[in-house]
């Protein structure tokens, strides 16, 4: 698959088969995370794959979202800011965010392209996901990604954002470059 089309066919999965993914390329999936900017090139983002049942389920229901226990595998991302607070006291939590969010990206599209699909899950109990993994209490948890393989529906896709809508020129709010001449993704 195309990087592109890795990107336009990535979307937010809830209801899933009963077949069971490879853990080998969530495994490869995990490593393509390795590959996101790092602030200072420091390695802050951590995954941990769960595959025990009675986790999963715990897992569920500190998510209070049940299509998260209906898979055989989630990747929880958990982020470890300590080399980000010693060398940027100031900008931690930020760069930590932001090389989550790139890192756990990179996994959405790594995922979608070897055919598995998962949901990035940004609402759970932050302290039971520490008890449950046993996650010390100075790590951030990001995401839980439950992973499987997309029970297909006949649902009509959201419809995302037009270009026009998201870049502006020179000032926000701007939606012409050069004059009042409008932009196309064809013509790029």
């Amino acid at each position: 698959m195309q990087l592109q089309d890795a990107i336009k066919e990535r979307k937010s999965v809830r209801k899933f088969t009963s077949k069971k993914p490879d853990w080998k390329k969530i495994i490869r999936a995990i490593d393509l995370t390795r590959f996101a900017p790092m602030a200072g090139n420091f390695q802050t983002i951590k995954f941990v794959l769960v595959d025990d049942k009675e986790k999963i389920k715990e897992i569920q229901a500190a998510a209070q979202q049940d299509f998260v226990g209906q898979v055989e595998y989630i990747v929880v991302a958990v982020s470890d800011y300590e080399y980000l607070r010693k060398m940027y006291p100031d900008f931690a939590e930020m760069y930590g965010r932001q090389q989550a969010g790139a890192a756990i990206q990179n996994l959405l599209l790594a995922i979608t392209d070897m055919g598995m699909a998962t949901c990035w899950v940004g609402w759970f109990d932050q302290n039971e996901i520490r008890r449950i993994l046993q996650v010390p209490g100075d790590k951030f948890i990001e995401a839980l990604l439950p992973i499987g393989f997309e029970l297909k529906q006949n649902i009509k896709a959201p419809k995302k954002a037009s270009l026009e809508n998201t870049i502006f020129f020179n000032k926000y709010g701007n939606k012409f470059k050069e004059g009042k001449e409008k932009v196309s993704v064809e013509g790029a």
